[in-house]
């Protein structure tokens, strides 16, 4: 027989011991997975309304708690027109509301004029037209929850808008949510002359790093935001989510390393004699180690696989609600997979290292009377 299977035969003599930890494991692996999922879901659709409208950076108000408080000013605005380095600067207002089963459908305002340097390339109809106030351009995504066509009417808190055209950018939110006149947006949520974020289009050859140190140094009060690193500055929900992802891993690490070291010491007290007998046929300390330390490790490595299928099954579901699949679509990067096999390899050697140098260390004499 050889050794791998000599391991897999030894978890197998307890079926149901093994399989409640793997269980148990498993469910703190599908935790760190499925948060770490969703997470880099969150950074992603975050990073796409940094680049919204295909601008090279966008500008909100330094020290936000969230990104939708951030304000710009319409004299802002201007200020940052004056650069010569700068092209256009297209101010977005956020606002959110409920549509449909939907609480949290997003609506862009945005000026019609705009619209030439913002780019939401249509799918169908046309763009949002000069001083129109009842008009709403609608994204791909929304159309379908929707289940709307140009031409249509649908009401957004108490008011109708006329559908003028669908557009598709790619970006999860700006797709599935909305561009509606700026105007009515900011009467809607009451702030007169303000958006949530300035856009800004650079002319070509522009150092934008350069600009964008430029432009905080004459605006203290104003964050440039050219990557996912700036968002802190006027987001602190990224840090938190970050914060709260490391604190799950470590725990799910600690409790799986508890759940691992009371099955592996119970193993090791069951076989107490026949580790005694593989002593005295010969076997070294380090082999001991290694069977002790490879059983955990497999239990540990079969609770990571299906932990992490079990949260790609969980991110599917869950993704299968509009208040979900409006914000983000999961992001299954290897590195989250990664980082639960890892958690899978800390739980194991945390959790059998104690029962692999107590069983290593007892003498064939001493182990073969144990009763």
């Amino acid at each position: 027989m050889s050794f791998f299977l000599l391991i897999f035969s030894n978890l197998m003599r307890q079926k149901t011991r093994t399989g409640l930890t793997v269980l148990g494991i498993s469910i703190g692996i599908t935790t760190v997975v499925a948060l770490g999922i969703f997470v880099n879901s969150a950074k992603a659709a975050t990073e796409e309304l940094l680049r919204a409208g295909g601008a090279d950076f966008a500008v909100g108000r330094s020290g936000s708690a969230d990104l939708t408080f951030s304000t710009v000013t319409e004299e802002e605005i201007a200020d940052l027109e004056a650069y010569d380095e700068i092209e256009h600067v297209s101010g977005v207002l956020i606002a959110l509301s409920q549509v449909g089963s939907n609480p949290f459908f997003f609506q862009f305002g945005i000026n019609a004029e705009d619209l030439e340097f913002f780019e939401a390339p249509l799918v169908e109809g046309r763009d949002l037209a000069a001083g129109a106030t009842d008009e709403i351009m609608l994204g791909t995504g929304a159309t379908s929850e929707l289940d709307a066509t140009v031409g249509e009417t649908i009401e957004l808190r108490d008011i109708n808008f006329t559908v003028v055209g669908i557009f598709q950018t790619g970006a999860t939110t700006l797709d599935g949510g909305s561009l509606v006149p700026l105007a009515v947006v900011q009467e809607l949520e009451r702030k007169p002359g303000l958006v949530t974020l300035a856009y800004v289009h650079t002319r070509p050859g522009t150092d934008i790093e350069a600009l964008a140190e430029q432009i905080e140094d004459d605006h203290p009060n104003l964050t440039t935001l050219l990557d996912l690193g700036d968002v802190g500055d006027v987001d602190q929900g990224i840090e938190i989510l970050d914060a709260v992802n490391l604190g799950i891993t470590i725990l799910a690490v600690f409790i799986g390393g508890i759940a691992v070291m009371n099955t592996m010491v119970m193993a090791v007290f069951e076989r107490t004699r026949e580790f005694g007998i593989l002593r005295a046929l010969g076997w070294r300390t380090r082999r001991i180690l290694q069977m002790v330390l490879g059983e955990a490790l497999l239990l540990c490595l079969i609770a990571a696989v299906f932990g992490s299928v079990l949260a790609v099954i969980l991110t599917q579901f869950i993704t299968l609600f509009p208040v979900v699949s409006a914000f983000i679509t999961p992001q299954y990067d290897i590195e989250i997979f990664l980082r639960g096999l890892a958690v899978g390899v800390g739980v194991a050697l945390l959790g059998a290292i104690y029962p692999a140098f107590r069983a290593a260390r007892l003498s064939p004499a001493q182990a073969i009377r144990y009763e």
